[in-house]
């Protein structure tokens, strides 16, 4: 398997690519492009690169990427630090591989608090990292982003998508309620849990209830796990789950066990999207949910740093020449016309 490196994220701006006034990628996007589509991994991982540090390159990128997805299934694995999610991952990994599936697993880290690099933590843990023919994996910083899930990891699953995996795995951070996120990522989402997890109402506090397509009971081998199991069925009894009610797996992830009832659910899942045509539905609603994302980042970026027509605005305000409301009304009718360079944190 590749492991690819990462640790302090790329430049937020990095170089700008060459000219091109045609609109076509740029060459060594193309040419990376190219390479990454005959299985070049070394390729891969630069273009996962650009997409991280957003700009020019990582719209270069996303364009080229755009009309080659939609084949993939992603699937998000997330739940509370400490519940074997990357061990859990990897078991899942392998069983794809052995039913033909061409992985990737995309982990997403802690990020450091200094340098804003990922920890690692995720790959240390995966086992199959020095396996000849194993999944591709890359680790990219949160962030710091809601649950754990920055924007440019939307961006890496549809560059892993057009890249040609047909399986790709997304593991995240998992901190506390925002781990909702994944779930308007993910095509099927897969929520762990422990022995001791908490009750019923804690759960549903959380909104695993809403998020989770499949449970699974990690650690199935310790005191509590038949009560853990207990808890979510009867959490699934009281709730509205629509025409699929998430199935309770048990597993133990260090030794495999439950491995492939899990991943025959994954596959389950995805033919029920099939059979009552809302997979179209739900990929839509992801569509939509990125395109709202990365219009908070603009104007975010806009705001944080004006500049031409923005920055005039805020001088006016700050002058007690224009109400602010006033203000904000123009700015937005400028967003239109407003240069979004660097706003982008990924394709």
């Amino acid at each position: 398997m590749t492991v690819e490196p990462t640790g302090a994220p790329a430049p937020e701006h990095p170089a700008p690519p060459p000219s091109n006034p045609a609109g076509s990628p740029p060459d060594d996007v193309a040419a990376l492009f190219a390479r990454t589509r005959n299985g070049d991994r070394r390729a891969l991982g630069r273009l996962l690169t650009y997409t991280e540090g957003g700009g020019p390159l990582a719209d270069a990128v996303a364009a080229s990427a755009w009309p080659l997805t939609g084949g993939a299934h992603v699937v998000g694995v997330t739940g509370a630090p400490g519940v074997g999610k990357s061990t859990l991952t990897d078991r899942l990994a392998q069983v794809a591989i052995d039913d033909g599936r061409r992985v990737a697993i995309l982990a997403v880290d802690p990020s450091s608090p200094l340098t804003g690099g990922a920890i690692l933590g995720d790959r240390v843990r995966m086992g199959s990292a020095a396996a000849a023919g194993g999944p591709f994996v890359r680790s990219m910083a949160s962030r710091g982003q809601s649950g754990g899930l920055a924007l440019a990891a939307l961006g890496a699953v549809r560059l892993l998508d057009a890249a040609g995996h047909d399986q790709i795995f997304v593991e995240t951070v998992g901190i506390g309620q925002v781990e909702v996120d994944i779930a308007r990522t993910a095509d099927t989402t897969i929520v762990a849990v422990s022995p001791g997890w908490g009750d019923a109402v804690q759960a549903n506090k959380a909104g695993l209830l809403e998020m989770a397509d499949i449970f699974v009971v990690n650690k199935a081998d310790r005191a509590g796990a038949a009560d853990a199991r207990r808890d979510l069925e009867h959490m699934l009894d009281l709730g509205h789950h629509g025409d699929w009610r998430p199935p309770v797996v048990l597993a133990v992830a260090t030794t495999g066990d439950g491995a492939d009832e899990l991943f025959k659910h994954v596959g389950e899942h995805r033919r029920h999207l099939r059979d009552h045509r809302s997979e179209g539905d739900r990929r839509a609603r992801q569509v939509a949910e990125e395109m709202r994302r990365r219009l908070h980042r603009w104007v975010d970026v806009l705001v944080a740093q004006p500049s031409g027509r923005a920055a005039e605005l805020f001088t006016e305000v700050a002058a007690g020449r224009l109400a602010p409301s006033l203000a904000a009304r123009r700015l937005a009718g400028e967003l239109g016309r407003a240069d979004g360079a660097g706003a982008e944190t990924g394709g």
